[in-house]
């Protein structure tokens, strides 16, 4: 989609500073972070939220969640914990209505982050 920001990084198109990339998913650090780690991980297919995925989808939700893992390791937050969560509308703060997978951590997190 020409006007969705993560779209337009997929495509090259935004500059990023990806610490992880591949042929399905992306991962970059959140700009408004909710914790000392907070990073996102998030497909190059538009898909608009959690809602929308579908049986066909699984190997890239797996990719997400392998990305998560091992990105949550390389940032040092792997053993102590990480939260990972999807956001799906307004109420839950999705700013960007293309679905991505947060990844927090770096010290306990409460109900709220």
């Amino acid at each position: 989609m020409a006007d969705c920001l993560f779209c337009r990084m997929a495509e090259g198109e935004v500059p990023t500073d990806p610490l992880y990339d591949d042929d399905l998913v992306f991962s970059i650090r959140d700009i408004n972070p909710r914790a000392p780690v907070h990073f996102m991980v998030i497909p190059k297919e538009h898909i608009p939220t959690a809602k929308d995925v579908r049986g066909e989808h699984g190997p890239l939700i797996t990719r997400m969640m392998t990305a998560a893992t091992r990105v949550a390791a390389e940032e040092g937050i792997g053993e102590r914990g990480y939260r990972l969560a999807f956001n799906v509308g307004d109420d839950a703060g999705m700013t960007i209505p293309h679905l991505h997978l947060h990844c927090l951590g770096g010290r306990r997190l409460g109900p709220e982050g």
